[in-house]
């Protein structure tokens, strides 16, 4: 199998990879920090002006043509970047569930917006006694006369706070774990009987609490069916998080690897201290194990087998959550103080690796998972 690159695939990886390094340096990201929404707008507009927010949207729809493979190019980018806009909120999951579940007229009308920059969406999906099941549901959907009113509370919705729109799962009928009986509806964030409240993460990105007391949903998708489609948005954007780990685990491990060439402890520097020298190709070592199984869950994130895929991508998020563990760990003991403090980058990468091990279950989940799934290539193989 041929994993090298088209020329398209090589420009864009060049194009993100010069507009990180100009705009998004550790000094500029503190500055985009520090702005109102807790990212820049300006920076968000450069993407959709790149192509980026429309990067795995079809072309009659305004996006790029793309798929899971530019969806990791750029990730990984903005990994190394530790970037702050939402992206995975409202291109890889806001985007990828209209794909995949929303009417033509939805697509038509939605996805040329968020291509364009001017739309942002948010899933809804996790509840307090849920984790990381999507089928545990407990907010409600009824249809009223000729729609549909949702209730119930939403926890950890990422960049819920600037949403415009909520793509919130509801529960349309049976019990509250149930697969069957799950829809999809699109609210208005600043509709009425919607309340949320929003509140910086450990990684400096944006999340909300979501209130809904009769707000008023457009189903997305047949009403009660949506949880498979929902199921297929969130692997794929566990593959784009895993590609985002791993930018992030290669920026900290050059680093480290720069801090130990310069750092001189006893007169010389410590890089040639043969015991740090071992732990800095452990580091490697986890950083290219991880690449592999990114590009692994890449290439299977839109495996028609929900099965196969499931594998994969469980696979894939146990090895990079274990791998990012390690990578951030190592960081931290080979820099010393420093690698605590916040005026330094390297905290930083390790506390965005531990939120991307946190999203759509950690390394031991998955492991647990894929036990039970039989392994990547099933019990019988």
């Amino acid at each position: 199998m041929d994993f090298d690159l088209s020329d398209d695939q090589r420009l864009l990886r060049d194009s993100v990879s010069r507009l990180i390094a100009d705009r998004y340096g550790f000094e500029a990201r503190r500055k985009h920090l520090a702005e109102p929404d807790g990212w820049s707008r300006a920076v968000w507009a450069q993407y959709a002006e790149l192509g980026l927010l429309g990067v795995a949207f079809p072309e009659a729809l305004g996006g790029y043509g793309g798929g899971a493979v530019e969806t990791m190019i750029v990730m990984e980018a903005f990994g190394r970047g530790l970037i702050l806009e939402p992206y995975l909120a409202t291109v890889v999951l806001g985007g990828g569930l209209l794909r995949r579940l929303g009417s033509a007229d939805q697509q038509a009308a939605l996805l040329p917006r968020i291509a364009d920059g001017s739309l942002l969406l948010a899933f809804a999906h996790l509840e307090r006694q849920s984790r990381w099941n999507l089928a545990d549901v407990a907010a409600t959907a009824r249809a009223v006369g000729g729609g549909w009113v949702i209730s119930g509370t939403k926890s950890v919705v990422l960049h819920g706070d600037v949403a415009q729109h909520l793509l919130v799962s509801a529960r349309v009928s049976g019990g509250r774990t149930d697969r069957d009986g799950v829809g999809l509806f699109l609210v208005d964030a600043a509709g009425s009987g919607v309340s949320r409240r929003g509140y910086p993460t450990q990684d400096g990105l944006r999340a909300a609490e979501i209130l809904l007391d009769g707000a008023a949903g457009e189903p997305v998708g047949t009403p009660g069916a949506a949880l498979a489609g929902m199921e297929a948005a969130v692997d794929a954007a566990i593959a784009a998080l895993c590609a985002e780990a791993v930018g992030a685990m290669s920026a900290l491990q050059e680093l480290t690897l720069e801090y130990l060439k310069t750092r001189k402890q006893f007169g010389r520097p410590i890089g040639s201290f043969q015991a740090l020298q071992h732990r800095a190709v452990d580091m490697l070592t986890a950083v290219e194990q991880a690449r592999g199984m990114a590009l692994y869950a890449t290439m299977m994130a839109e495996e028609a087998d929900p099965l196969e895929r499931r594998r994969a991508i469980t696979a894939a998020k146990a090895q990079i959550g274990r791998a990012a563990r390690a990578v951030g760990q190592e960081a931290i003991q080979l820099h010393g103080g420093i690698g605590m403090t916040m005026e330094y980058a390297g905290g930083h990468y390790f506390k965005r690796l531990t939120m991307i091990d946190q999203m759509f279950g950690d390394a031991d989940r998955h492991l647990s998972e894929l036990a039970a799934l039989g392994g990547v290539f099933g019990a019988a193989a």
